[in-house]
């Protein structure tokens, strides 16, 4: 019989796992993680938890996992520290020679051999009768920032191990780093309105906003929403923050009547010059919101015809279409994947309108690496080569905005958003199932603002698996989203740290937090950011522990700080001057309330519109918003923002003023935090907020298109007159786009 009790062994188990015992809520309560969520999650990491004798056996098959390898997987080190490696020895055989090869990235390559007699002891195990001990072994080799690989032999026991430098902090601009700060404007490229485009915003109309942005608002950089792919399918699959793939974009914001290859086509100008197109286009541009479906079906014809006469060239191997096969290359099985699963969508969709989802394709397609998966990209290697092209496309405008920017003199310029989740019926948990855990999904414990907690309806990452792999996967979501840009928000950054997982069959209440490998993450994430010269903010909002925003400042990365969360301990909102310096400072977010919105209450309308919330909420929200609006003006009179003569109760604006918008904007720009975002909605007065949490169909999420076109920003006297107040702000608080 063990001498271990069942529940000692199941809170080893969970410990080694990452899973804590318990967490506590805003409200000050503890909440203890049952027995039960324990063992759900145990066994989605796949570990037997159901008695005495299954837990013994894990953590024993751990033991031996641990142990019995020679050296660990995976090394993620600082930058100037000692090159060392644990490894893992039998005691019996520390008389031995160790053999170490390190090749570095950069191809060179050394060869050291070691007595592990003489190397530093520090750990030693008894299992199955032998010993094991744990040696130091420092290597005499400096390695740069990078991916190196460390190949150890003793004896008949090898291994090879990934070792990766990282620097100590992430990148900052120099002007930042020598005090400076910016501003910038944040958008929903989708919401851009404009009279060229296909009713749906696209690069065209980001380089006009670039062009437009440092002389109309004096602005450093343009904040865009996630461009990631998603299924353009309303209302299920239009959110950013829900792709189809982290990996790749959005081909609905491609400008085609740029395209080379739509100029050469005789057919594509024909098509789009016929009545029937130019009368979609003009609906679709004239459209309240943007209508996805619609948009993608037009574009998608259009592009096809473009790459009709793009393949004519590519047989003939011109210098372009080397260049298109030279980025197919660099990209590799990632974009392999990405346009394989997107042909195959779409042919199985084609023969089968009622499918959705690839959980319900075919078995042999299911998997990636099936025999008919892979006959069927050999087959159709037209329709996969198209989706290649379009991501081709996609890059190639994506660098032109980046260099207009900086042409522009913008000191970042495109400033990208990486989402935390991605959708459990898109193309990532198809190519890359491996690096998800079933049997869970993440979500977030009940708070105030979701008092049964939040189910966002997706798995975890499986961290060990991405340890195993050396993190590849994981560097290459950064690499690809900083990519021609100059900022990268992580959305939700805590998911580095800890995740809060829900076992299937339970509800968002019975929860647990799971701990992440964040200080390999977080090094990672500054190793990508410095090679890719990219300010990294880490979307640090709601119950946000402090070691988690004492490791983001040690690394440099920005805090992302919100005027309606700001509070001091008595609950009244901060001094400008409280606020820190390494943070990016807003208004608002896109599933907040714009400006003039909080004012007057639209969200909590639309949430008792949509069904969101009953009648005794929506009066506690109105009862708590009208202290909320009081505590605001009370900050921005104390700020001395505010005219004395202007009347100091909350309850004689019916409206969000112009002196009241002037003066939280103003607000956001005197703090000391080195970059500040105004919303695009807030820097023309809008009150409807772009999502609304916990509704699909009920509201009009992520298509709300600008109240402006970006013509108008040159050519409307109040558009104008908003960028203007703006922009005075910007220069009066030191922010301007230094020339």
């Amino acid at each position: 019989m063990s001498s271990s009790t069942f529940e000692e062994l199941l809170d080893r188990a969970a410990a080694l796992r990452g899973i804590e015992p318990g967490y506590w809520d805003i409200f000050g309560r503890y909440h203890a993680t049952t027995t039960a969520g324990k063992q759900a999650i145990l066994r989605a990491m796949g570990w037997a938890a159901g008695s005495v004798t299954e837990l013994e056996q894990s953590l024993a098959a751990n033991t031996r996992r641990e142990w019995e390898r020679l050296a660990p997987v995976t090394v993620v080190a600082l930058e100037n520290d000692p090159v060392e490696l644990p490894l893992s020895l039998p005691a019996d055989s520390l008389g031995q020679p160790v053999t170490v090869a390190v090749r570095r990235e950069d191809g060179h390559a050394d060869t050291f051999s070691l007595n592990a007699g003489d190397l530093p002891q520090f750990g030693s195990i008894a299992m199955e009768g032998r010993t094991w001990v744990r040696v130091r072994a420092r290597l005499p080799v400096e390695l740069p920032l990078g991916y190196h690989e460390i190949s150890v032999q003793c004896g008949s026991a090898k291994a090879a191990t990934r070792y990766i430098v990282a620097p100590r902090r992430a990148f900052s601009q120099p002007h930042m780093a020598q005090g400076g700060r910016a501003a910038g404007l944040a958008i929903g490229l989708y919401g851009l309105r404009s009279a060229s485009n296909w009713g749906c915003g696209d690069f065209r109309d980001l380089l006009a906003l670039i062009d437009w942005a440092p002389e109309g608002l004096s602005a450093s950089f343009v904040a865009l929403n996630p461009l990631h792919a998603i299924h353009n399918r309303r209302p299920f699959n239009t959110s950013p923050y829900l792709p189809n793939c982290i990996f790749y974009q959005n081909f609905l914001y491609l400008d085609i009547e740029s395209m080379e290859d739509y100029a050469a086509s005789w057919r594509a100008r024909r098509l789009r010059e016929s009545a029937a197109v130019e009368r979609e286009i003009e609906e679709l541009r004239a459209a309240e919101f943007v209508e996805y479906e619609r948009v993608s079906a037009l574009k998608l014809r259009l592009l096809k015809l473009a790459f009709v006469q793009f393949l004519r060239e590519w047989r003939r191997g011109t210098p372009r279409t080397r260049e298109f096969d030279a980025f197919r290359a660099r990209e590799g099985e990632l974009l392999e994947r990405f346009a394989l699963y997107s042909a195959l969508d779409e042919y199985l969709h084609r023969r089968n309108p009622d499918l959705w989802l690839w959980t319900e394709w075919p078995a042999e397609y299911r998997d990636p690496e099936s025999a008919p998966t892979r006959a069927f990209a050999k087959k159709h290697w037209r329709q996969v080569m198209f989706y290649q092209y379009l991501q081709w496309q996609i890059d190639d405008q994506l660098r032109a905005a980046q260099a207009k920017a900086r042409a522009r003199r913008m000191p970042i310029g495109l400033y990208h958003d990486l989402a935390l989740a991605t959708d459990q019926f898109g193309c990532d948990l198809w190519a890359h199932r491996p690096f998800f855990v079933s049997g869970c999904r993440v979500g977030a414990p009940p708070d105030d603002f979701a008092p049964q907690g939040q189910d966002w309806g997706f798995p975890p990452p499986n961290s060990q698996r991405h340890f195993e792999d050396g993190y590849r996967l994981f560097a290459e979501s950064i690499r690809r989203n900083c990519r021609h840009g100059g900022a990268l928000r992580i959305d939700h950054v805590m998911r580095l740290f800890r995740l809060y997982w829900i076992p299937d069959g339970c509800d968002a209440t019975e929860g647990a937090y799971v701990r992440e490998m964040s200080e390999d993450f977080v090094r990672i994430l500054a190793l990508e950011s410095v090679r890719n010269q990219v300010m990294v903010i880490g979307e640090d909002l709601g119950t946000v522990e402090p070691e988690v925003r004492e490791a983001l400042a040690r690394f440099g990365i920005l805090s992302y700080r919100l005027f309606y969360f700001e509070k001091n301990k008595a609950g009244a909102f901060r001094a400008a001057a409280e606020y820190p310096r390494n943070a990016l400072v807003s208004s608002t977010t896109h599933d907040l309330p714009t400006l003039a919105g909080f004012w007057i209450g639209a969200d909590i309308e639309a949430r008792r519109k949509s069904g969101a919330i009953d009648d005794d909420a929506h009066r506690a929200q109105w009862e708590s918003r009208t202290d909320e609006k009081q505590k605001m003006l009370d900050r921005l009179f104390d700020e001395g923002l505010l005219r004395a003569d202007l009347p100091r109760k909350a309850v004689d604006y019916a409206e969000l003023t112009g002196e009241l918008h002037h003066a939280a904007i103003g607000f956001l720009a005197r703090t000391p935090s080195q970059l500040l975002a105004v919303n695009q909605e807030d820097l023309t007065k809008e009150t409807a907020q772009q999502n609304l949490p916990g509704t699909t169909w009920q509201y009009p999420n992520w298509g709300r298109k600008m109240r402006y076109s970006v013509e108008d920003l040159r050519t409307n006297q109040q558009a104008r007159g908003f960028a203007a107040m703006v922009r005075d702000w910007v220069v009066k608080s030191g922010r301007e786009n230094y020339k």
